[in-house]
């Protein structure tokens, strides 16, 4: 990267770490912007950005020192996880440079996704960047790997078919809930929290047949839920009377502690006189206490038990996924060509200034400095354009050289902080968005809204 600036990513996912794990480190919408600044002023870390959905917690950053970088950004995330770095390293994965961009634009393209193909990640990866700028902890270098992330990212969506029929954590919970009671006709579906996972469930239950119920802790978005789903609203107070009533529940809140605890549950179960109750919990952190499973006829599942269900919608895509991930590598090569070309012309520029202007300085020595007697007008241009001929002579190789093997992805990096260093040379950390093109739109406000505690991927 520009300027001996390393883009690097940390973090762990539904492929690395279970969700007893994934939840202990979910940072809330409410508490991005603080974390982002703390990550930003860890020692080697210049700037950062965090994506804490469902399936990841990840930290982006740009680092001079990309060593020292890890280092802190591993004690902070053991540290915020309660637990040691020895017990959180196993889950934890690094990618840096060119495998940290390629991570980023998979990520963004829903093909690191537990259901790939999913859409709300997109949206979710463009908070992150947005709430890393309002934080004050994005820079040139994190704006143009998102930038270039968004732009695959749409090509992805529309240019093959890996999003046709969207599937989303929320309808693989309808599937997975549609097998295990052979339809909904006659059920009734409680849906605790009413955000977007809620939103999204909803829209696959229609037409199934089921009654439709509605609790949230903010009676007006249950209410707004409830009139565009057809379905109706029982008092969030009433949690208890709600379970009574249900024979699915889906719970997506943005609780920080489960809302349906084990004596709730319990207390309901008692009055539901044998009638089983399926918990469906979508939620990072988790809705349900751990205990409910263990009540009788109470069937709990969470997000890592619908991975089979999630890897049949994969298998069905594969298709389609193999052609994206060709169209990200493709992507992935021209934004480094690209990135990196732009992190040489200023390196040169600056190259080409120093040597010109110690040649210039040095015709003037000899000439004994302007309006001096040692020379008429005519031999001064002469000795001026001889000392711009020699340095522009000694300049052509390593210009050539560093044309050539600056944007070579293994030592052009070295390349060229190499010659800075050689020549004392001061060039701005460059690239930004005009590394990979102008900056990416805004992404539906649907797709803006999706990103928090209950997203996608």
């Amino acid at each position: 990267m520009p300027g001996g600036i390393d883009f690097l990513v940390m973090g762990l996912s539904h492929r690395t770490a279970p969700l007893g794990v994934r939840e202990r480190l979910a940072v809330g919408p409410d508490q991005i912007a603080d974390t982002v600044r703390g990550l930003a002023n860890l020692s080697g870390v210049r700037e950062a950005a965090l994506l804490s959905t469902c399936n990841r917690v990840e930290v982006y950053a740009a680092s001079p020192d990309p060593d020292a970088a890890i280092a802190a950004l591993r004690a902070n995330l053991a540290q915020r996880s309660g637990t040691t770095e020895s017990e959180l390293g196993p889950h934890l994965y690094v990618r840096v440079d060119v495998e940290a961009v390629h991570h980023l634009f998979r990520v963004a393209s829903s093909l690191d996704s537990q259901v790939v193909g999913e859409p709300q990640i997109l949206g979710q990866v463009k908070q992150a960047h947005d709430s890393a700028i309002i934080a004050g902890a994005a820079g040139p270098v994190l704006a143009a790997c998102f930038t270039g992330a968004f732009r695959i990212a749409r090509r992805v969506r529309r240019d093959t078919e890996i999003a046709r029929n969207p599937v989303s954590l929320s309808s693989v919970a309808i599937d997975y809930a549609k097998k295990i009671f052979e339809g909904f006709v006659g059920r009734t579906v409680l849906l605790v929290g009413a955000g977007k996972m809620a939103d999204l469930a909803a829209r696959a239950l229609r037409g199934q047949g089921a009654e439709l119920l509605v609790t949230n802790r903010t009676a007006a978005r249950a209410d707004d839920l409830a009139a565009r789903i057809g379905g109706s609203v029982h008092a969030f107070e009433d949690l208890q009377g709600a379970l009574i009533r249900a024979d699915i529940v889906i719970a997506s809140t943005g609780a920080r502690q489960p809302v349906l605890t084990r004596a709730l549950v319990a207390g309901a179960q008692r009055k539901r006189r044998g009638r089983p109750l399926f918990l469906i919990d979508i939620a990072v952190p988790r809705d349900v206490e751990t205990g409910c499973a263990e009540l009788s006829d109470v069937f709990v599942a969470d997000i890592d038990d619908l991975q089979k269900q999630a890897d049949e919608h994969r298998d069905e895509r594969r298709g389609e996924a193999d052609r994206a991930e060709a169209m990200v590598e493709g992507e992935v090569a021209r934004f480094l060509e690209a990135y990196r070309g732009r992190r040489v012309g200023p390196t040169i520029t600056a190259l080409r200034a120093h040597v010109l202007a110690i040649a210039r300085a040095e015709a003037e020595r000899v000439l004994g400095g302007a309006g001096a007697p040692l020379a008429g007008e005519r031999e001064r241009r002469a000795m001026f354009d001889l000392a711009e001929g020699i340095a522009k002579k000694l300049l052509h190789l390593p210009q050539v050289v560093l044309k050539k093997g600056g944007a070579d992805p293994v030592d052009g990096a070295a390349l060229v902080a190499s010659v800075q260093r050689l020549f004392e040379l001061e060039v701005a950390d460059g690239g930004g968005a005009a590394a990979s093109g102008t900056t990416a739109p805004a992404e539906s406000d649907a797709e803006a809204s999706s990103a928090g505690k209950v997203g996608g991927t």
